[in-house]
């Protein structure tokens, strides 16, 4: 029996913007202040800036790589299960675990839905605050990374995405901050 995969909604306006393959360029340094952003979280639909954490906890930024609610990325789609099915290791460290995917705000009501995330989904279909942490793209979308902070908004780990490492794994976010 065939079986056909559905790719509405993948041909659009960000996939176009994002087609040319960008490498990651981020030349933020450890211990740096890293970009503020505000983005909608699709969980509670509540808006989200990064800077009204610092000074409170530390932030997991986890940039993910969705082309629409229903084509994830072979990498990432494990990934992105591996760190929800985790989030309470998190949550009881203090940590604020933030997803940010270039999906737009229906796409990523169905990701939350069909995946059963419980952290927060930020919705950046523009894209530019992925621009802003030069993550790079290929394929029609942003490439995945990961940044840590501490409490105090400063940069402690980052991974950018290559095909040998894909993302860092749910362990190593973990022990990238002290307990």
């Amino acid at each position: 029996m065939l079986t056909s995969t559905d790719f509405r909604g993948l041909l659009n306006q960000r996939f176009f913007q994002n087609l040319l393959p960008v490498p990651a360029t981020n030349i933020l340094k450890l211990g740096q202040m890293t970009p503020d952003f505000e983005l909608p979280d699709i969980n509670n639909g509540k808006l989200v800036r990064l800077s009204n954490y610092r000074g409170d906890k530390p932030v997991v930024l986890a940039f993910t790589r969705i082309f629409t609610e229903k084509q994830y990325c072979p990498f990432c789609f494990p990934h992105i299960k591996a760190l929800n099915a985790k989030w309470e290791q998190f949550a009881d460290r203090n940590i604020e675990l933030l997803m940010v995917t270039s999906t737009d705000d229906r796409q990523s009501q169905i990701v939350v839905k069909d995946l059963g995330l419980k952290m927060p989904l930020l919705s950046d279909p523009s894209c530019q605050v992925f621009r802003a942490y030069q993550v790079g793209q290929a394929l029609g979308a942003p490439l995945p990374a990961q940044f840590v902070l501490d409490e105090r908004g400063k940069l402690v780990f980052k991974h950018m995405f290559s095909f040998i490492d894909h993302n860092a794994s749910v362990e190593t976010l973990l022990k990238s901050l002290p307990n």
